[in-house]
This record gives C-alpha cells, structure tokens and sequence, in this order.
C-alpha cells in the first residue's frame, strides 16, 4: 500500500502543471513525438522541457526511447488510471452538486428564455 501511495503522489504531483498536462495532451493526440517537437509549440527550452518530461517519467506517464540521435517520448496512461479510481473513491460527495448546479444553470436559462419572448 506504501508503495502505491507514493506512486499516487508522484502522479497527482507530475498532473499539478499546466505543462505537464499539455505535454501529456499532445501525446494523447499524437505519440511518439521527439522532445524538440513536442517543446517547440510549448515554447520553452530544451532544459526546461528534459526537466518536465522527467517528472513524468518518474510517475510513470511517459516513457522515452533513442532511435539514431532523437529521442521519442510516448505516453504511458496506466497509472493515471489509478488516480481516476483514488478520485471515483469521492465522486459521491461531488457529483450531486454538480447535478444540482446543472439543474439550476437550466432553470437560470429557461427564465431568461421566456423573459426575452
């Protein structure tokens, strides 16, 4: 259990940065970018991109392999499976809120309906 709490942490913590998550998006779209093709529309340096893409590694979300001199980073989804059952654990408490949020957001948009008419 020890263990799968630190790998847990290691993805929440890897999930926290917007970078992160966009490098991550980007891999979803297309795997197996280059580094320098999955920086370049990030716009951020090599150093800084080795540095994001080895939080990620370290949580196990992606995996990096040579081919001739590039390096290719693919995505590694698994453990973010365990983070969507840690969160599903919760969805009780929030998810009658967001049903009841909705339910007012369409009574909300049915009165400014009928006071346009």
């Amino acid at each position: 259990m020890v263990n799968n709490e630190i790998e847990l942490d290691a993805v929440f913590a890897a999930l926290s940065n917007a970078t992160r998550r966009q490098i991550l998006a980007r891999l979803e779209e297309a795997d197996g970018q280059s580094v320098s093709d999955l920086a370049q529309p990030l716009g951020i340096k090599l150093p800084a991109m080795l540095k994001q893409l080895g939080v990620l590694e370290d949580a196990r979300l992606i995996t990096r392999h040579k081919a001739g001199r590039t390096v290719h980073v693919s995505l590694a989804a698994g453990p973010m499976g365990d983070a969507t059952a840690w969160l599903q654990r919760y969805e009780r408490f929030w998810s009658p809120r967001l049903d009841r949020l909705a339910a007012v957001a369409e009574a909300m948009d049915r009165q400014m309906g009928k006071a346009r008419k």
